[in-house]
């Protein structure tokens, strides 16, 4: 394969992964796919509910069946399409390893669980409806919207915050549980040695009352049984209260976190700059990765038309992009001195170009606006009346120069 094919191919594999990747809605081929994947997981789970009512099934069978075939091939598309953008999505791995990780990913074994069995009933001769539940898994990938702070992302974040917390009071729960259980068996077991008939059995029993749910289809006979069910029953309400309570906390430590972060954003701690692309500029029809931004600086949305983007380093400028930029201030550099000159008939610099000005080597003029335009300060620029100048430096040149 020769460069020129290689080229090709890597745009078409970088159209395909804006496609089926959920949220990217840059191009309308985009937006319809994210619809048609709705409506297919839609139709596929109708049609897995429908099917189980008899009333469904006698006279509506050949049609859920059709849906369902046609949906579940969609699915199977889909996953050959992802198998294919693998790079895209893994852009620093080779084009092998990147596919491998797809393959054995979260999201990639719930793609292949969502038709395989579908067409390998030979396999599943008895567990075909148990993997259809896989479908419904599916249903998570329409709320991955490309954005920094979406719900999700913020119960991930919770979740992983106080996972150490979490971890401690599930273990907790468990070590009462199997306590629960030895107890029980201990003052139960001759009572009723069919239903306590080893420390473990028990363990239905510690569950169901420890997290208060108390089928009744196990219980104590004995007065020391029933004692020490109410006893259980109590620790439970207040074991299993920990995880909540340290959830609800983590929600609301997590929303104010964001809040105060909002705030110094806006007061202090970030710039933000807005840049409309033109046919001529270079960042036109290249990727973000590609352009060399600085480290400080990072592209946080792109207005294209009347769509909003968050983009990712594999997404391509266009022309009359809107970008918006950030960077963060730097506290430990001399800030430097601006100038604004408004150049009047009367100006020395008026009607000259810029490469004759006489500037000192330490001042530069960065930019020039004229009705309205900011322009780029070429050496044969020539500057006219009306034009404001923007300087820096370490010791801008007297206005009256």
């Amino acid at each position: 394969m020769n460069k020129g094919e290689s080229t090709k191919r890597r745009r078409i594999r970088a159209k395909i992964f804006n496609m089926v990747s959920v949220g990217v809605v840059d191009e309308p081929v985009n937006k319809l796919y994210d619809i048609i994947s709705i409506v297919a997981l839609c139709l596929n789970l109708f049609c897995a509910f429908a099917i189980t009512f008899d009333y469904m099934e006698d006279n509506y069978k050949d049609i859920l069946l059709t849906i369902e075939a046609v949906t579940v091939f969609f699915f199977a598309v889909d996953y050959i399409l992802r198998m294919f953008t693998a790079a895209e999505l893994y852009p620093k791995e080779t084009e092998k390893t990147a596919l491998f990780k797809y393959i054995f990913s979260f999201t990639g074994i719930i793609d292949l669980l969502s038709f395989l069995p579908y067409y390998l009933p030979i396999f599943f001769p008895m567990g075909t409806s148990v993997f259809k539940l896989f479908r419904v898994a599916r249903i998570l990938r329409l709320f991955r919207i490309n954005s920094y702070y979406d719900q999700l992302n913020v119960i991930s974040e919770v979740i992983s915050r106080k996972k150490q917390q979490l971890m401690a009071s599930v273990f907790i729960i468990l070590i009462l549980m199997m306590s629960a259980s030895l107890c029980m068996y201990s003052v139960e077991h001759e009572v009723q040695p069919d239903v306590f008939q080893n420390a473990f059995s028990g363990i239905w029993w510690s569950a169901s009352t420890l997290l208060t749910i108390g089928y009744g289809d196990i219980y104590p006979k004995t007065i020391a049984g029933k004692i020490l069910a109410m006893v259980i029953a109590f620790l439970g309400v207040g074991m299993v209260a920990i995880p909540t309570g340290i959830i609800s906390a983590g929600f609301v430590e997590q929303f104010q976190r964001l809040k105060t972060i909002g705030e110094y954003t806006e007061e202090e701690n970030i710039h933000f700059i807005r840049v409309k692309l033109g046919a001529l500029d270079r960042w036109c029809n290249r990727k973000i990765s590609e352009v060399g931004l600085p480290k400080d600086v990072m592209v946080v949305a792109l207005q294209r038309g009347n769509d909003t983007i968050i983009p990712k380093g594999d997404t391509v400028f266009e022309k009359n992009d809107l970008v918006v930029m950030c960077a963060e201030k730097t506290k430990d550099l001399q800030p430097i001195e601006l100038k604004e000159i408004v150049i009047n008939e009367g100006h020395s610099w008026n009607g000259r170009a810029i490469r004759d000005l006489d500037i000192s080597r330490q001042s530069f003029i960065f930019m020039i606006r004229r009705n309205g335009k900011a322009l780029v300060p070429k050496g044969g620029l020539v500057i006219k009346a009306g034009d404001t100048i923007l300087l820096y430096g370490k010791h801008v040149v007297n206005e009256n120069v």
